[in-house]
């Protein structure tokens, strides 16, 4: 599906790390039938070639006392939109930024260390964003799915 243009065993190996970025190549290796020196290979080239970009860590901030993790959406004029995503990539309490169609020109995360913190990013922030003809703000109550990524 979308991965078309990588044979099978690259496939394999992908679904595998997806599963499981921790797990030793000796294992992947095991798993698809190959040595441990040739999965090393192989996942190196996926990663010259971009395909597999980073692993990482994924913290679920509502396991977190008191953290606060929201959505905000913002009806952005055309003329202020560049400056907004500009000042909203250097605030460290917003962690995604997407351009979406519809009303709303962007769909924003952040995580805070409480309410308190959110109110004063709001304030400080939120309100201050140049061309906002509406903005909203959702509070993430719990998480039911979340899948990060690509999914094969």
């Amino acid at each position: 599906m979308f991965l078309d243009g990588l044979d099978q065993l690259d496939q394999n190996i992908i679904q595998l790390l997806m599963k499981n970025a921790r797990m030793s190549y000796s294992e992947i290796g095991e798993r698809v039938g190959i040595s441990r020196v040739a999965v090393k290979m192989r996942i190196q080239a996926l990663e010259k070639k971009g395909i597999i970009e980073e692993y990482t860590t994924i913290i679920n901030p509502q396991k977190i006392s008191g953290v606060v993790s929201c959505y905000f959406e913002l009806q952005v004029s055309h003329d202020t939109l560049g400056e907004v995503i500009h000042r909203l990539e250097r605030n460290e309490k917003i962690t995604q930024i997407y351009r979406v169609t519809g009303e709303n020109k962007l769909h924003i995360h952040a995580v805070t260390a409480s309410n308190e913190e959110l109110d004063q990013l709001i304030q400080d922030e939120m309100d201050h964003l140049p061309g906002i003809s509406h903005m909203s703000c959702s509070i993430i109550l719990s998480r039911i799915k979340d899948i990060k990524g690509l999914r094969l």
